[in-house]
Order: structure tokens, then sequence, then C-alpha cells
């Protein structure tokens, strides 16, 4: 529960909310809108791109989180994908791929650079999958508060 919620993404949907003039919800109120009607049709509307980039801030941050699985987890059969990874990083033992008798330690090597970069690879292929849908999203939302007037 420590990490189910940031403070700074409290304060940026804080921000949004606030960004929404008054006029609009005293409108709601006056047409006979109830709270909820005013949140879920009026507010959450409004305040849509920073929905996307806190559902952005969040995928990333728990997709690449291995740290508290490495504290917490203890069977190995639970681990997440990044810890696995983290793991393959590490341990980067190439001396099972390459038959011994070559003895040329270039292609150790080139096998071990070769494994860490795949790695690497799949670690960010399903942000860079998701960021697209959202990138619309992600500059009305991080641009929020930025223009006063």
């Amino acid at each position: 529960m420590p990490g189910a919620i940031s403070s700074y993404n409290m304060i940026i949907m804080r921000t949004a909310f606030l960004s929404v003039p008054d006029s609009l919800e005293e409108a709601a109120r006056i047409d006979g809108a109830n709270h909820f009607t005013i949140l879920f049709r009026i507010l959450f509307l409004l305040i849509m791109p920073t929905v996307a980039v806190l559902i952005l801030y969040y995928a990333v941050g728990h997709w690449n989180g291995w740290f508290n699985a490495m504290i917490y987890l203890k069977s190995r059969t639970k681990y997440p994908l990044q810890l696995i990874l983290r793991e393959i990083l590490i341990n980067n033992d190439s001396s099972s791929m390459v038959a011994t008798a070559t003895g040329d330690t270039g292609d150790k090597l080139a096998i071990s650079e070769t494994v860490r970069y795949a790695t690497i690879i799949v670690a960010t292929l399903p942000i860079l999958f998701v960021y697209p849908f959202l990138q619309k999203y992600f500059v009305k939302g991080v641009m929020i508060g930025a223009v006063k007037g």
C-alpha cells in the first residue's frame, strides 16, 4: 500500500480539478445534477488528459518496478519480469552459450552484449507500444497549469 498513490500525482490531479471553471459546476447544479453526475459527466471528461498522463506515469512506474519485488518476494517462481531481466543483466554468464573449444573470447563478449541489448528491448517494448495511444493526452496533461490566463 505505500506505493499506491504518489503525492506528486495527487498534486497534479488537484491542479487539474482546480483548473476547471466553477461556472460549469454551478450551471450543472442549476440544471439539477447531483455530485456524482457533476463528477463523472462533466469534471472527469474535462480532466481526461490529466488522467491519461497519470495512467502512463503509474504504468511505467509499475512496469519498471523491480525493487519492491526484490525485497518482498522470496520465491523465485513469483518474480515479475523486470526482476528476472535484472538478474539476466547482472549475472550475464554466456559461457554456456558458446563452445569452449574455440577459445575465442570475442565471441563470448559479442553474445553477452547481444543478450544484454535483447533484455533492454524486451523491457522497453510494451511501454513503447502504449505511449503512441496516450501521446495526445500526455502533451495536454503535462502542460496543465503552465499557461495562465
